[in-house]
């Protein structure tokens, strides 16, 4: 499936900090100290992605961060209720997501790195396990990739030749 580019200068973009991190580099003189900043930027609307940012200074690497993720964003596919279609797995490295279709009035059941993913697209209702690695980078990466993978009915009837009707049952 052929990923379309969404521009996002025409939206507006909320943003979450998942992760601040020193990174030190050893050379001949000490040590050079740099920032790397993960953030993810959505519009609450179905729109999401996540950046990553380096610098010498931490509001200059949330800055890189977040021009990083408005580059990398995609559409999530919503039901009715504000969660996801169906259920899927999320796979990034060694980090799995489980996505859990929820009913309405459920909320948000998931852990940090995932929850900001999840509310920044607007997700409503949804039901998540985040299986395998804990590292906070894998963990919003896969979670991205869970929702890049969600299929509304129309678009699996329309990959399978068949009615909406006959998908949904």
């Amino acid at each position: 499936m052929k990923q379309e580019r969404i521009d996002a200068s025409q939206m507006e973009l909320t943003e979450k900090v998942v992760s601040i991190k020193r990174v030190t580099k050893v050379v001949k003189g000490g040590r050079n100290f740099r920032f790397t900043a993960l953030v993810v930027v959505g519009d609450g609307k179905g729109h999401v992605g996540a950046g990553l940012g380096k610098a010498t200074e931490i509001p200059e690497a949330i800055r890189k961060g977040k021009e990083d993720a408005a580059k990398k964003l995609i559409k999530v596919s919503m039901d009715d209720n504000d969660s996801v279609t169906h259920d899927i797995i999320g796979k990034f490295g060694s980090a799995s997501v489980l996505l859990k279709k929820a009913p309405d009035g459920t909320g948000v059941i998931a852990g940090g790195p995932a929850r900001a993913v999840i509310e920044m697209a607007g997700i409503k209702n949804i039901r998540t396990k985040s299986l395998g690695s804990n590292n906070k980078q894998n963990v919003v990466l896969a979670t991205i990739e869970g929702l890049r993978e969600i299929k509304t009915p129309e678009d699996v009837a329309k990959l399978r030749g068949k009615s909406v009707e006959e998908i949904v049952g």
